[in-house]
């Protein structure tokens, strides 16, 4: 159960509101004296270190035979977090698009409910290729926004066309594979 990469997978748990509280508790007496722009490095840190046990989690637990329920349930809870709470932060930060946001988390929670809706059927719907291009996409485009780096704003809609594009596939392989139409 607590194995390498559910380790992991909890650890990017813990990081996800710490980074958000970064971005959103800016005039907080604890963050007091810190300029805004170390809390954008630290929080990129923060998001940077996270993303980075995304990778491993999943390339040991395949390498090393470590996939377990636990496991299958932590590592996308973890993801969705992490990117909520980069995505929300630069959000209200007025940094992204309040509607590339919103088309985001609308496809993550949609799809969320799919999954479980084929859980429910004894159906497995893995990642696909190009969920874990959007993956990286999104994690990308959160880092330019943090960084304020040029190109973030065309990162994150093209985070927001494959977000789109792969709920599509998920939809398609849901009812191709669903006993519930045919």
């Amino acid at each position: 159960m607590f194995n390498i990469p559910n380790i992991l997978a909890f650890i990017r748990l813990l990081l996800a509101p710490v980074m958000f509280f970064l971005l959103v508790n800016r005039d907080s007496l604890l963050l007091s004296g810190i300029h805004y722009t170390w809390l954008d490095y630290m929080a990129a840190f923060i998001f940077v270190v996270a993303s980075a046990t995304d990778f491993f989690d999943g390339y040991i637990a395949r390498t090393f035979d470590q996939v377990t329920t636990l496991g299958k349930i932590l590592d996308p809870l973890a993801d969705k977090m992490l990117t909520l709470a980069g995505f929300l932060g630069l959000m209200l930060l007025d940094r992204a698009s309040a509607w590339a946001i919103f088309l985001i988390l609308t496809r993550e929670l949609f799809i969320t409910g799919l999954r479980v809706s084929a859980v429910s059927q004894g159906l497995d719907i893995a990642a696909s290729w190009m969920g874990k291009v959007k993956t990286v996409v999104q994690m990308i485009a959160i880092g330019f926004l943090l960084m304020e780096w040029p190109g973030a704003e065309f990162l994150l809609w093209t985070a927001v066309l494959l977000t789109l594009y792969s709920g599509y596939e998920y939809v398609r392989d849901f009812f191709q594979n669903s006993t519930l139409y045919t």
